[in-house]
């Protein structure tokens, strides 16, 4: 693409022209052709990188003023495109260099604190059931057709969002799904993209160290229901933010609720054994569905992501085919163990908020015969104020709570379980918890052995079986502790204890 151009369309002024294959903002991703956007960042601005980026073969810079002077000084010898907010149009750019690869395809978008992945697993895997190629953008991983690669953040930055939706229009994909994070809409990652189909989960206390408020958070959400981001929106009014949210809404959009009584455009009639109906209250029409998931937040999701289907033009009966297929969701819900008379059911799933723990515990509830066991800790540098929530809901639906460890990042780990042991203890002293004893695991390792020996002494044949939920890292391969990554996946943890366990003859 024309660099005149482009610094035209962006208003960068005039510049000596030349051609940009490629854009990044990351001087050690550069390659021959691309444009470097050197940003102001937290601790240094980008444009301190630029010999780095123009050795690597960067033909031409996007930066603002404070960029242009250190540029300068640098005496650097391509184009410098320069703006007031360099970040605010990097996503334009990068689609306009890409050549707008997201207009190419099917885009949906899905938000909310709590069911963003499980959503869009369950939209992309009906969308595969119903004979279409599609990428995955989302906490888990990029996929691209068949490919699959491990993810860094839940929404990538602008400029390797949209090459890699160039790359998924170049292999023949029809449609693509994505997780799309407060912060990638408060940070300008998704610029450039408006997706058919917007959905919204919840909305529940979370990221309040990034957002300065509730309703900061809420904004960024909403940001999403714009036309400047999407055509349509389908918002479920269960909570009193999403109510919120539809009432606001920029775009065109359906409600659903899965709340009797609730006014919704949709509403779920809940059947036995995972299978629910989903009405239209304006004509009559309805959708027989199946939750392959357990909890009532599964059949949110679930619905959501069939109302996704229907937004984007497919036939009710192709719909309810495609949800009919069970999608796997890493890390959500996911049985590690089944549980029997030779040791408990292992559980392992990603809820890290206090909505969330809540949830899967008493989804876990009505199926466990013994006892609930839950293992959860809570993150370092992140909000402070939902450890002790966290905390008082395992207490209020488990019988057993181990806190352990979570990501403590650069925070004393004890200081932390501290804090979500207070909670838990509140939760108890108040007279509504069910929790009878609240543990100190220490590391998450230590944590998940303990867990299961207490789960498999209360098994046996004669005994009912006992659940052990590990919650709060799903799917995640690594512990983040003072700044270095360390090996660690709940399920090779929970595998590991389970045979340590068993073998050492405990449950004799």
């Amino acid at each position: 693409m024309s660099l005149r151009d482009l610094s035209a369309r962006i208003g960068g002024g005039d510049v000596a022209d030349v051609v940009v294959t490629g854009v990044t903002l990351d001087s050690r991703s550069v390659v021959p052709g691309d444009l470097y956007a050197a940003l102001p960042g937290f601790n240094v601005h980008g444009a301190r990188f630029l010999a780095d980026a123009v050795a690597a073969g960067a033909v031409a810079v996007l930066t603002d003023a404070d960029g242009l002077a250190l540029a300068r000084e640098q005496e650097t010898l391509v184009p410098v495109v320069v703006v007031p907010d360099p970040r605010g149009v990097l996503g334009d750019v990068a689609a306009h260099v890409y050549g707008a690869p997201s207009e190419q395809l099917t885009m949906v978008g899905v938000t909310g604190t709590n069911g963003k992945t499980t959503t869009a697993y369950l939209v992309e895997s009906a969308l595969r059931a119903n004979g279409q190629r599609t990428g995955l953008i989302g906490t888990v991983e990029t996929r691209i057709g068949d490919e699959h690669i491990e993810s860094v953040r839940t929404t990538p930055e602008a400029t390797d969002l949209h090459a890699i939706l160039a790359v998924m229009r170049e292999r023949g994909v029809d449609a693509c799904v994505m997780e799309v994070s407060s912060h990638a809409l408060a940070m300008h990652r998704v610029d450039g993209v408006v997706y058919d189909v917007a959905l919204f989960t919840n909305l529940s206390q979370d990221h309040l160290d990034f957002h300065s408020s509730m309703d900061d958070y809420f904004g960024a959400k909403a940001s999403l229901f714009t036309p400047r981001r999407a055509r349509a929106g389908v918002v479920c009014i269960d909570d009193a933010w999403g109510a919120r949210l539809a009432a606001e809404s920029g775009i065109p959009t359906t409600t659903l609720a899965t709340r009797p009584g609730a006014a919704a455009d949709w509403t779920v009639v809940e059947g036995g054994a995972g299978a629910f109906t989903l009405d239209q209250a304006a004509t009559g029409a309805s959708l027989s569905l199946v939750a392959h998931l357990p909890g009532h937040f599964n059949v949110a999701n679930t619905a959501l992501a069939a109302l996704a289907l229907l937004g984007i033009g497919l036939e009710p009966s192709s719909v309810e085919a495609a949800m009919a297929v069970a999608p796997d969701v890493p890390g959500r819900m996911e049985v590690v163990a089944p549980g029997g008379s030779d040791g408990p059911r292992c559980v392992v799933d990603f809820a890290h908020t206090p909505d969330a723990v809540d949830a899967a515990l008493a989804a876990l509830r009505p199926s466990t015969e013994g006892r609930l066991i839950a293992v959860l800790g809570a993150g370092g540098d992140r909000d402070r104020g939902k450890r002790p929530a966290m905390g008082a809901a395992a207490a209020r639906q488990a019988d057993v709570v181990v806190v352990t460890d979570d990501n403590p990042r650069s925070e004393d780990a004890a200081e932390i379980r501290s804090a979500v042991i207070a909670g838990a203890q509140e939760e108890v002293r108040g007279g509504t918890g069910r929790a009878f004893e609240i543990i100190d695991g220490g590391t998450r390792s230590s944590a998940i052995v303990e867990a299961i020996a207490l789960a498999v002494v209360g098994t046996g044949e004669s005994r009912p079986v006992d659940t052990v939920v590990v919650l709060g890292k799903g799917h995640e391969k690594g512990q983040e502790i003072h700044g270095v990554k360390h090996p660690f996946d709940d399920r090779d943890a929970v595998r590991a204890a389970l045979a340590a366990v068993t073998s050492s003859g405990v449950s004799s």
